[in-house]
């Protein structure tokens, strides 16, 4: 399911913004992105989101900031090591016999001695801070994800409505399908020029028994309303429901083949086609549900 979510929390006058937006995906996926300073921190923010998403792609934004708005402006000189490196330089100088003062220039052109205030963040210190920013994206995130999720159980509902409706009209008619078939089959026999057979002929009877048999639906037509009320049951449910809901999928399309590959109705075979169209428009929205 799609949505979008925003936090911010300061620290030891840092800033971090954390910005989620997620998108339809059959399966969980956790993208992240954020500065080298908290590089370390990644494996906290996907547990975090995976706590909370269940499906889809999430993509995670992080930036860190002085509060006050002016980080490119705010730096730092370690003096210390500043010291070091020019001692070091000077004695290098020494031992190579080389002519020159040490500059300032070059000490500070040195790795290290120069940092700004994102450097001398601690990583772990700024977890706090982080987050509350990523919890309270997450918190507008999933509210947004309830919102959309409250719109596509009523649209399966409807498409559950349906094709409860659909089997329905399948039950009412499978009772009369073998009656059918006797009498198709005894107006073909007696327009082929066998008018000795009768109604009562054991041949014809033995022929409608075996159709019977062979046509009968009434185990797939109770498993599928066993998979109606399992989408009820999804409906109430607090736990992630999206991979039921394509469980279910499955095992309705299974059911609703057999029927008909046995019914030999007409009647049927349209109630079969309105089963599929509508199960395939459930399929497709049952994959964005988590």
């Amino acid at each position: 399911m799609t949505g979008y979510g925003r936090g911010d929390g300061a620290q030891d006058g840092f800033k971090i913004t954390v910005e989620l937006s997620s998108v339809n995906r059959k399966q969980a996926e956790v993208s992240v992105t954020l500065p080298r300073e908290l590089e370390m921190l990644e494996t906290r923010v996907r547990d975090t989101i995976n706590r909370h998403v269940a499906r889809g792609r999430v993509n995670a934004r992080i930036t860190l900031h002085a509060a006050g708005g002016k980080l490119s402006v705010r730096k730092h000189i370690n003096a210390a090591l500043a010291r070091e490196y020019a001692a070091e330089f000077a004695r290098l100088a020494k031992q190579l016999k080389l002519s020159g003062e040490v500059t300032l220039d070059q000490v500070l052109r040195a790795p290290g001695v120069f940092q700004t205030d994102e450097e001398l963040a601690g990583t772990e210190d700024l977890w706090p801070a982080m987050e509350k920013a990523l919890n309270q994206a997450l918190g507008a995130l999933v509210k947004m994800r309830v919102r959309e999720g409250a719109h596509l159980s009523k649209d399966l509902a409807a498409r559950i409505g349906v094709m409860r409706a659909a089997v329905g009209n399948i039950q009412k008619q499978a009772p009369a399908t073998a009656r059918n078939y006797r009498q198709n089959l005894l107006a073909r026999i007696q327009g082929a020029g066998l008018a000795s057979v009768t109604e009562e002929d054991d041949r014809l009877l033995k022929e409608v028994v075996l159709f019977a048999d062979r046509s009968d639906i009434s185990e797939e037509l109770t498993r599928l309303q066993s998979h109606f009320q399992q989408f009820e049951d999804c409906r109430t449910a607090p736990e992630p429901v999206g991979r039921t809901l394509d469980f279910l999928a499955q095992e309705m399309n299974r059911e609703i083949n057999t029927i008909g590959s046995k019914a030999n109705d007409a009647v049927i075979s349209r109630e079969v086609v309105t089963l599929k169209a509508e199960l395939e428009k459930f399929r497709e929205q049952a994959q964005n549900v988590e």
